[in-house]
């Protein structure tokens, strides 16, 4: 058993459960502990066997319920020391769950090992994560959302994917003709924002083998997109390649079923 879902994800808050037969993770947690409990009971998992939670940045979309949970479910809060400086007065008392890590590093978790990477968004040590069930396993979960652009680090770490969640945040067209004031534009377009749609279809295709078999698009912007024309720009792209995996848009208010990776 290797299965993720992605919880919620957008603007409005960002959460992925990762699960393996010893244990589960959570990937941020930028909804309120309450809808996190709702989000897996939707989807048939307990909160049993929550053994950590990672966080990617500091941003209050994937920070927001981290200290609750922390303490409701008493598991280690694993997040750069950059990161904890910059969240600790959002965390409330969480000095006894607070473990640091370098970006790049690798963490076993039971039987789950979770690798970091970097990623280019406005946000000090930000980074995106690696998940394996163990080291001969060939599945693999790349989470490869908030970044500007894909560097060759990011293409390096998630190349052989099996499930990635990549985000499509936005159309370009939308988004300039959107109600944004014009400074928050050039940071949603510029190497520290979020990736397009067209973006991730150039991330989709540098990494894209025959292994591939779950695209999940993620952290959707509600101004400046919507689920129907990320999955169609991505669609038109994989059906052009003849893509036979699955193609899955998450959403900010309904979890995704669980997915094997």
């Amino acid at each position: 058993m290797f299965q993720t879902s992605v919880l919620a994800s957008g603007s409005k808050g960002n959460c992925v459960v990762v699960r393996s037969e010893k244990a589960k993770i959570l990937i941020d947690a930028g909804l309120s502990g309450i809808k996190i409990w709702t989000a897996m009971d939707e989807i048939g998992l307990t909160k049993d066997k929550i053994k950590a939670l990672f966080i990617t940045h500091d941003h209050s979309d994937h920070i927001k319920g981290a200290g609750i949970v922390a303490r409701k479910l008493n598991i280690p809060l694993y997040m750069t020391e950059e990161t904890f400086a910059r969240a600790k007065k959002k965390l409330g008392k969480i000095d006894n769950h607070i473990h640091h890590f370098e970006v790049g590093e690798s963490i076993h978790i039971d039987d789950l090992i979770i690798e970091s990477f970097p990623s280019s968004h406005d946000a000090v040590d930000s980074c995106n994560f690696v998940v394996r069930q163990n080291a001969n396993d060939l599945a693999k979960l790349a989470v490869c959302t908030d970044l500007g652009y894909s560097t060759r680090v990011t293409l390096n770490r998630i190349a052989g994917a099996t499930t990635l969640i990549l985000e499509s945040n936005h159309d370009e067209i939308m988004l300039l003709n959107g109600p944004y004031p014009w400074e928050l534009k050039q940071r949603v377009r510029s190497n520290k924002g979020h990736l397009s749609n067209k973006q991730a279809v150039g991330v989709i295709n540098s990494i894209l083998h025959k292994d591939l078999k779950n695209i999940i698009l993620a952290h959707l912007s509600e101004e400046n997109n919507t689920p129907i024309l990320a999955e169609k720009t991505s669609r038109d792209y994989l059906d052009s390649v003849r893509y036979e995996g699955n193609l899955f848009v998450a959403g900010q208010y309904n979890p995704l079923p669980l997915i094997d990776i």
